[in-house]
Formats: structure tokens, sequence, C-alpha cells
């Protein structure tokens, strides 16, 4: 986790995010909105600690400012097979993101055995936001992705060549008939369960193609709606405890929107931590799951 010191509204970004709110005041609200943001990280990042969840907390750099850094699972993502993939990145703002230091790091606990850059791709446009983009099925290697501006099948398709994994590329549209963004604010995937918002996947094949391979590969199903998605109800994150206990991470808003029977087949599966990110999600477009990128690389022996 990234704990931020300067968020606020990135305008490179709003042009495809949807969920983003401009806000209408001045330097005042920009400094009380930061302020807020951190507060909101401090929250969560209090909550999975309380959990027993293994946190690596780093501080933003003061410079280059950089208002969506509170957000790394965009630009780095750590793998079983030890590999560290960096990510082409929409915003030319958030390039800046990008931190050797975090990753050398990081090798000193985890075995990263080989980098993988893929920011080349910013050089002929073409992008995929990590985690963001993709929602990956790690132990049957299949990679879920929505097609967007921030996602594109060249660039998923050299993941998949180089990972050896499956492809599902579909579309995904939001009930203004927006492009969704980034695939983990429609889909999140769990052990057991897939939480998905089907209403988004508009074109039938698509939707009969994803369907397929959930129950191919075991998962229950959780499908939310157009409204729940708007509340980042599918931007939630799996993740355990260092006693093997699952979670389901999500922000306060997400967890109001749904039904009690959806909770019910949530904590069936794991039990439920979420947090105030009303300030993050508004201004950043952004929730819970894309505040964690999740590290999979090998623990080095002592």
């Amino acid at each position: 986790m990234i704990r931020p010191a300067h968020f606020g509204y990135n305008v490179e970004t709003a042009g495809n995010n949807a969920f983003q709110q401009e806000p209408k005041g001045g330097q005042a609200e920009a400094v009380a909105i930061s302020e807020a943001a951190k507060r909101e990280f401090d929250g969560l990042a209090n909550e999975l600690a309380k959990a027993g969840v293994q946190l690596h907390v780093v501080e933003d750099t003061p410079q280059p400012i950089k208002p969506d850094a509170v957000f790394p699972n965009n630009w780095v993502s750590f793998h079983q097979d030890g590999k560290v993939f960096t990510w082409p990145m929409f915003s030319p703002l958030r390039r800046a993101e990008r931190r050797e230091e975090i990753i050398h790091e990081l090798a000193r606990q985890f075995e990263l055995r080989e980098r993988i850059h893929l920011e080349y791709f910013e050089q002929k446009n073409l992008f995929l936001e990590g985690t963001g983009s993709l929602i990956l099925d790690r132990e049957h290697k299949i990679a879920y992705a929505c097609r967007s501006v921030r996602t594109d099948e060249q660039v998923l398709d050299e993941f998949c060549r180089i990972q050896s994994y499956q492809k599902c590329l579909f579309d995904a549209i939001d009930a203004r008939g927006v492009p969704v963004y980034h695939t983990n604010v429609m889909m999140a995937l769990g052990n057991r369960l897939a939480v998905i918002c089907l209403q988004a996947v508009r074109e039938e094949q698509q939707r009969r193609n994803l369907l397929q391979l959930l129950e191919e590969t075991g998962k229950e199903l959780l499908d939310i709606s157009l409204e729940q998605m708007g509340y980042f109800v599918g931007n939630m994150l799996e993740v355990k405890n260092t006693r093997d206990e699952p979670f389901w991470v999500m922000s306060q808003s997400a967890w109001n929107s749904l039904q009690n029977r959806q909770r019910k087949l949530l904590e069936n599966s794991g039990q439920i931590l979420y947090a105030d990110l009303h300030t993050i999600e508004a201004y950043g477009g952004g929730s819970a799951r894309c505040m964690l990128a999740e590290l999979f690389c090998p623990i080095r022996s002592v």
C-alpha cells in the first residue's frame, strides 16, 4: 500500500473514468481532500492490520506530485513464479508512480526472480494497467479483462504469452453506456466466489463465455447490479491474514449497498473487512481493491 502525499483529482484520468467527480472549490478544498484521503488510507490500513493481514506500507514521495499514488496495483504486480511486472499507464502523470526503490526494498524479503518491463508499450499509446485491467485467476491461469482505452488486447496478449495464461476479453459498459475503464470495478475473483456485474456485459456470447469459464473453474457467482457497481461493490479483494483466514476487503459504501443475501454469500467464503473511503472513491475513481497490490512472490528463506 502507498500512503498518499498529495492525493487529488487527476484531470488526465477523468476523461475515461466515469467514477471520478471534479471538485468545485479551490486550493483550500484540494488540501482538505488530500488530508481526508490520508485519514481514509490510515483507516483501511489499520483495519487490515487488526485482522492480521501482513502489510507493507510505503510513503509516497512529496515530489513529483502523484495524485493517484494511493492506487499501486496499476503500475506493478507480483507473481508466484517470482516475476515482477511493471505496466504501461494511460496518464503521463501517473507514470511517475513507478518507483524502482520500492521493488528493490521488497526484494530483501521476497524472491523477485525476474523483472518484466511492459511500459515500453506507452510509446505506442497502448496500455494495460496491472490488476486494474486484469482480474487474474492465478490457479487456473486465466486473465479476465474488459476492453477499454486503458486495457489493450495487444498488451494483454503479451502478458498471456509470457505467463502462459488464457485470456477472456470482453466489453463492459455502465448504466450510461460509458465503457468501464478498469475490469476491477465490475469484477472480483476469490478462491471460491466470483463477484461480477453481468448487466455491464451486454454482448450475449461474451456473457456466456464468462459464465462458462467461471463455472468450469468452480466459482460460485455473486451477480451485482449496475447501481451497485457505481458504489464500488465490484472493487473488492479477497486477502488472507497470517493465520490463512480469508477476508473480503471493500469500502463502507460497497458494504452498505449489498443486499442481505449477497452479504451472506460473501460471508460464506470469508470474513468482511471494510472502511470509509468516500473521498478516495469520489475524486480518485477507485476504491479498496485499487489500493492493494498483492505480493504473491515467494518469501526469502532465512
